[in-house]
């Protein structure tokens, strides 16, 4: 458990895609630069997706090019299909994410077409990407559970990160979409997966609703797996699952870490300061815990 852990920051994308207000491509350009400043040196930063559908991603190209500058950073990007990639490409990405679910009906409410069919759009994606020299990284949704079809079965999550895998993603990130699961299930799911990846490519994306989620965690790490998914804030949420909230908030993932003696080169009182920019533009105190601890310390000092 000693071994340090990479931390990869969502909240600039899967954040603010499920926030109500759209902020400003300033705004998220100066987020990001805060976030890499406080040590979040892999940030996803936008996705070139349809603005009709996601507003508040519109102009990711802008953000991508606005922070292109940053040295010492690595910027990700999510595309659902060619015309995403060719997007992203145009406004210079050098790593994108793809994305399918676990569940049939997820995938259907979410893209509008089957699990199968999701991978078709892909394929083309990551064989071109191969031949760009990019890299891509996969995401999957509702790894231990589902708005519509309940329970997700461990094999269902462990067929298709396989699939992923070998398509060419250099990494799978396990989604729990909407923050329904609990350390045991969190396990057996990650002992499916790891049978058929190694675990130094899987990564854990769980979000908190039912507060489970630095628990499933730490079950995560004792499996082997070492890299985390987080939002600033615990930005962001789930529009298909009503009461789901955001990723596991980066400032509690980090208090964690670091109370476990386990290095993560971030600075808290950077990514404090970043958070509560944000949530000023938002116009709501963020949710996580630590966060709310130390700006009510902060707050006593200060009288």
């Amino acid at each position: 458990m000693s071994d340090r852990v990479r931390i990869i920051e969502m909240g600039p994308r899967d954040g603010l895609q499920n926030e109500k207000s759209a902020i400003s491509v300033e705004a998220r350009i100066a987020f990001v630069q805060a976030l890499v400043a406080a040590g979040l040196t892999t940030v996803e930063v936008g996705a070139f997706v349809s603005p009709k559908a996601i507003p508040q991603m519109a102009s990711s190209d802008a953000v991508l090019r606005g922070v292109s500058h940053v040295k010492g950073a690595e910027f990700h990007v999510l595309v659902p299909n060619e015309k995403g990639y060719d997007a992203a490409r145009a406004a210079g990405a050098k790593v994108v994410s793809v994305f399918a679910a676990a569940s049939e009906g997820f995938s259907r409410a979410n893209i509008n077409c089957s699990v199968a069919e999701s991978i078709e759009r892909f394929k083309p994606v990551l064989a071109r990407a191969k031949a760009d020299g990019v890299k891509v990284r996969g995401y999957i949704s509702c790894v231990l559970g589902c708005p519509f079809d309940g329970e997700i079965k461990p094999k269902a999550v462990a067929d298709l990160a396989k699939t992923l895998w070998d398509l060419g993603c250099y990494e799978i990130s396990l989604g729990d979409t909407i923050g329904v699961g609990t350390p045991g299930k969190a396990k057996a799911m990650l002992r499916a997966v790891s049978a058929n990846i190694p675990v130094a490519s899987l990564a854990m994306h769980f979000h908190d609703t039912y507060g489970q989620a630095l628990a499933n965690l730490y079950v995560g790490m004792e499996e082997g797996v070492r890299v985390i998914d987080s939002a600033a804030g615990g930005l962001g949420g789930c529009p298909y699952a009503p009461g789901a909230t955001g990723n596991v908030a980066t400032e509690d993932v980090v208090y964690m870490l670091e109370g476990m003696g386990i290095r993560t080169g971030i600075d808290m009182e950077r990514l404090l300061a970043a958070t509560n920019e944000i949530s000023r533009l938002l116009g709501r105190p963020p949710v996580s815990r630590v966060a709310t601890a130390l700006n009510a310390k902060k707050k006593r000092a200060s009288l």
